[in-house]
């Protein structure tokens, strides 16, 4: 159980450190945008393979920290990782991760959380957005995130407790 939390802890910190350096204005987004937490939060599900009761409640905190931290949207994150976090149960289950189908996860669950967010932006009406803006967000997201994701998938192949993967 240390071990997931140190890569959370170590990839949430990285987000606010990496946040002083990389700009975040919409049309000005640097090609690095850091989603750290998110990326680790997905790579260390099967730490948590017969405890899914305890990721969901590692997730939904994590988001609320996140919220509290990094962002002005109370709960917001605390309801998007929880169902990432569900999303991500379902598809390992279903799926042998290796390197390629660890890329794709990753992927598409940044896509998701783009979609989702963007969704909850429109509906309430918060800014508006368009599809272009929500595309621009997942190219400007997906670089850096997926090398971050392919190195803790490495880092945590090799880790005790995890299962056998490919």
């Amino acid at each position: 159980m240390t071990t997931p939390i140190i890569i959370i802890v170590i990839s949430f910190f990285l987000d606010g450190i990496l946040s002083n350096f990389l700009d975040y204005m919409l049309n000005d987004l640097s090609l690095f945008t850091p989603y750290f937490t998110l990326i680790s939060l997905i790579a260390i599900y099967p730490f948590f393979i017969k405890e899914n009761n305890k990721y969901y409640i590692l997730a939904a905190i994590l988001g609320f920290l996140y919220d509290l931290f990094y962002t002005n949207l109370f709960l917001t994150n605390a309801i998007f990782f929880f169902l990432i976090s569900y999303f991500v149960s379902i598809i390992e289950r279903k799926i042998e991760l290796n390197l390629i189908t660890n890329l794709l996860l990753l992927a598409f669950m940044l896509m998701i959380y783009h979609l989702i967010f963007a969704l909850t932006l429109f509906i309430f009406n918060v800014v508006p957005i368009n599809i272009t803006n929500i595309i621009y967000l997942i190219s400007h997201s997906l670089i850096l995130n997926l090398i971050y994701g392919e190195i803790l998938f490495l880092l945590c192949k090799y880790l005790p407790k995890r299962r056998h993967l490919n």
